[in-house]
């Protein structure tokens, strides 16, 4: 009750910060042994940016999580500043390896291999750091801004290779690294990716996925039907690169996702981290700063679709009687976003909502015509998601790839006291936002159903459901 803002089944650490003024990155998510593995960037120390280590937790779920030991801390001259973001690779033989950026200081930047002590623990709760480190240097130049290897793969030549984040002459690059070994590496002739439409390509993936069925793919796999992602953290890049041909996989609140490839259940999951909208003050006060993204399953349909996976359906308690939440609130004051009148919406959903309405968050769709053709904007309005209490409340707007007249409209939207994750038109379109409300807390927490258009909109299925809370750490 004294913490109403913290999160009940979306993943964070006990307390203080988690990486750069407010960050969380998650770093080398795995499955190993049956068990699911997510190291973090995290000070052990406070709630602010230093002493960056890897923390690490374990599941068996994606749901519950238990803390372990970090699994890397700064310690050495190739790592004295921090122990920084990276990914995990499984080699040929079946055991993990870690490629992370060590932080020689502010400004100089160092790739490094970390191997587990004993690879029969299924928990890996040691880690050694290679005798070799660094393992990849950059060039004098860029020495300020090379890190954030991706997950490797193994090429039809048997040459393992490696994606770094990098700026060059002032343009986002994915560098290209070749290796036979996993220990010496050389950087390719060309990058592979370069726009100047970001100055920074952070936290970079490269990873395939099939053009015909759901299921995830190995980077090991080559076979015809096969598509890859490159996926970049743009900084400094208000929207996508690539002259906006390149895809958004979140319109709101998203960054430095990481994503593996569940060999168990045979699919691509991605985990990113969420920062918050509150000052450095306000978080210093409450003495704890960001979280996860709840674990979503990708793969490739028209389009790059998103889900929550679907070990979160263990938490649902009470099925909600849907007959209790329909309203219609026009006296929405909000000059803008939701309350707009364009004839087919806003309509949608008003959570975190206050009984009289003084506080929501909306998610919302409106549809209109152009040139003949039908558009969806799926849009989340936060103006009025807190009485009292300052923030950044950003409204995000985004076009869903769907046809209103053939298809049926949907939308998701996970709930979980000052995160709101919203999945429109089957996960075509995600946006997540933070929200704080003073008056919608707990048990004060509404929904509704709001339609601000003129046209009437009939809303075929509706289900709500209580989620029980996830043990975490």
């Amino acid at each position: 009750m004294a913490q109403p803002y913290r999160t009940a089944y979306h993943f964070q650490p006990l307390k203080n910060w988690t990486f750069f003024f407010t960050d969380l990155y998650p770093n080398g998510p795995m499955i190993y042994k049956g068990i699911y593995h997510l190291f973090y960037q995290y000070n052990p120390k406070s709630a602010k940016w230093a002493n960056i280590a890897w923390d690490h937790s374990t599941s068996t779920d994606l749901v519950n999580w238990t803390i372990h030991p970090p699994a890397l801390l700064p310690s050495d001259p190739f790592d004295f500043n921090g122990c920084w973001s990276g990914s995990t690779t499984i080699l040929q033989d079946g055991t993990p390896a870690i490629l992370y950026t060590g932080g020689v200081s502010q400004k100089v930047n160092l790739q490094n291999l970390a191997v587990p002590k004993d690879p029969s623990d299924p928990y890996l709760v040691e880690w050694i750091k290679s005798p070799h480190n660094p393992i990849m240097t950059p060039k004098e130049e860029e020495k300020t801004w090379f890190r954030d290897p991706t997950t490797a793969w193994l090429g039809t030549d048997r040459i393992w290779r490696v994606i770094i984040g990098n700026k060059r002459e002032n343009r986002g690059t994915a560098l290209l690294y070749k290796s036979e070994d996993f220990i010496h590496w050389t950087e390719a002739e060309r990058p592979l990716h370069s726009s100047n439409e970001t100055t920074m390509s952070e936290c970079p993936d490269f990873f395939p996925v099939s053009i015909d069925e759901e299921n995830g793919l190995d980077t090991l796999e080559i076979f015809p039907g096969i598509k890859h992602v490159l996926k970049i953290s743009a900084m400094s890049s208000s929207g996508s690169v690539d002259n906006e041909s390149g895809l958004r996989l979140d319109y709101g609140k998203y960054y430095a996702s990481k994503y593996f490839f569940d060999s168990e259940k045979k699919r691509r999951i991605s985990i990113a981290w969420v920062n918050e909208s509150t000052s450095k003050e306000i978080n210093l006060i409450r003495g704890w700063c960001g979280l996860q993204c709840f674990p979503r399953k990708i793969w490739l349909d028209s389009n790059l679709i998103q889900w929550p996976v679907e070990e979160i359906e263990m938490l649902r308690t009470n099925k909600y009687n849907t007959g209790s939440c329909w309203t219609n609130p026009q006296e929405i004051a909000n000059k803008s976003g939701s309350s707009a009148n364009t004839g087919v919406g806003p309509f949608g959903l008003l959570v975190l909502a206050s009984n009289n309405i003084e506080e929501y968050t909306a998610i919302y769709f409106i549809i209109f015509k152009k040139n003949d053709k039908f558009f969806v904007l799926m849009g989340c309005d936060q103006k009025r998601s807190s009485v009292g209490l300052e923030y950044v409340k950003t409204n995000y707007g985004a076009f869903l790839d769907i046809d209103p007249l053939t298809e049926k409209l949907s939308l998701r939207t996970l709930i979980d006291h000052s995160i709101v994750k919203s999945f429109g038109g089957g996960g075509k379109t995600c946006i997540t936002t933070r929200a704080y409300p003073t008056l919608a807390i707990n048990d004060n927490a509404h929904l509704f159903v709001f339609n601000n258009g003129s046209q009437h909109v009939d809303i075929s299925n509706l289900n709500a459901w209580s989620l029980s809370q996830a043990h975490i750490n």
